[in-house]
């Protein structure tokens, strides 16, 4: 009963969590489609403008990205879209037979100017729009395509004047990473520390998983970016935003690197391999660094305790080639080094000064012996 109970608390929380994430992006399409629709109706005069509305939603769907370019996309797909089926319905008609060869129609030429996703879909729902709706005696008018100009317009005006916060967008995405990050490697830690197979191997497969938040990371610094660039009211933001865009290379390492050691603490408590206590502290560590850099990114200040952190775990993890040679451990020392060097790039150094911090506090790992 208390599985459950913990089961549907948990279901609730994630969704409350996702609906305040997302809430402001619903609260801006909601007013879009609205706005859209009045406008085509009282400055167009047009009787049933459902393309304005469905323009505005399309353009400012929950998924963010580059939202400019998806309006352009979006009215040029209408176009073709109204186009062959306009064209289609006065030479052959309209019906139900009809509709595959219009949709057909309408993605090839969609697919021939070089579109994107959005205008080739936009293009197919446009012509089934026109087929199914259209009455058979009607003739072409511009009436559609005014519409979804109207719905881009007012897209655009309400995602440039009414923004999200880019900073609160990327933070919101990177922060998951980090914890995962910084649970995964107390994880690997404690496993090496227990010779825990199982549990090294649930790190593993936790590893694996942080690959689609990176995505999302990426996603969310190109949405924010743009949306930093073409408000006025949100400019200021694009410093923070740099700073995160150039961590996120270094990042997107980081989690390979974290994978690379997660397997190979599965492959050494598999075997059963002794462990120096040692690298379980140093592993601990480079938890510890990346929590400070997340403390770091998400208020910019001096990066002195992640780069400490790092350090230490490099030096910790070097040591212990002075007692043991196996390739092994050889291969895990090498992982926390590289993660050290990922972090540090993460927090502004450069490949060389990364580098030569490491070496200066933890040595080469080939004059170690």
């Amino acid at each position: 009963m208390s599985e459950a109970f913990g089961r549907v608390r948990n279901f609730v929380s994630d969704g409350t969590a996702r609906l305040r994430a997302g809430g402001w992006a619903i609260a801006q399409t909601a007013v879009a489609a609205g706005v859209a629709y009045l406008l085509a109706i009282y400055l167009l005069g047009h009787e049933r403008p459902f393309f304005a509305p469905i323009a505005a939603v399309i353009a400012l769907s929950v998924t963010l990205g580059s939202r400019g370019r998806r309006t352009v996309e979006l009215v040029a797909g209408v176009a073709v879209g109204l186009m062959v089926a306009d064209l289609i319905s006065l030479l052959i008609g309209t019906g139900w037979a009809r509709i595959s060869l219009v949709v057909a129609l309408a993605m090839a030429a969609a697919l021939f100017f070089g579109a994107g996703t959005i205008l080739v879909n936009q293009a197919a729902i446009s012509a089934i729009f026109v087929m199914v709706l259209q009455p058979p005696d009607a003739v072409f008018t511009p009436d559609r395509f005014l519409d979804a100009l109207v719905g881009g317009g007012v897209a655009l005006a309400v995602h440039f004047l009414f923004p999200v916060n880019p900073e609160r967008l990327v933070e919101r995405a990177a922060r998951p990473i980090f914890d995962e990050l910084v649970e995964v490697l107390a994880e690997v830690a404690a496993a090496l520390r227990d010779g825990d197979p199982d549990r090294a191997r649930n790190a593993l497969l936790r590893a694996r998983e942080i690959d689609g938040q990176v995505r999302g990371l990426n996603e969310a610094l190109a949405a924010g970016h743009e949306t930093a660039r073409l408000s006025p009211t949100r400019r200021r933001a694009l410093k923070h935003l740099e700073l995160y865009a150039a961590a996120g290379n270094r990042i997107e390492l980081a989690v390979i690197n974290v994978r690379v050691l997660a397997r190979g603490a599965a492959n050494a408590t598999r075997r059963g391999d002794p462990t120096p206590p040692q690298l379980p502290e140093a592993i601990l560590d480079l938890s510890r660094a990346v929590r400070a850099l997340a403390a770091f990114l998400e208020e910019p200040g001096p990066p002195d305790e992640a780069r400490r952190y790092a350090l230490e775990a490099a030096r910790k993890a070097t040591a212990m080639l002075r007692d043991r040679h196996d390739l092994a451990i050889s291969v895990l020392v090498g992982q926390v080094r590289s993660a050290a060097v990922d972090l540090l790039r993460s927090t502004g150094m450069d490949q060389a000064s990364a580098l030569e911090a490491l070496e200066e506090a933890a040595g080469r790992a080939s004059d170690i012996g």
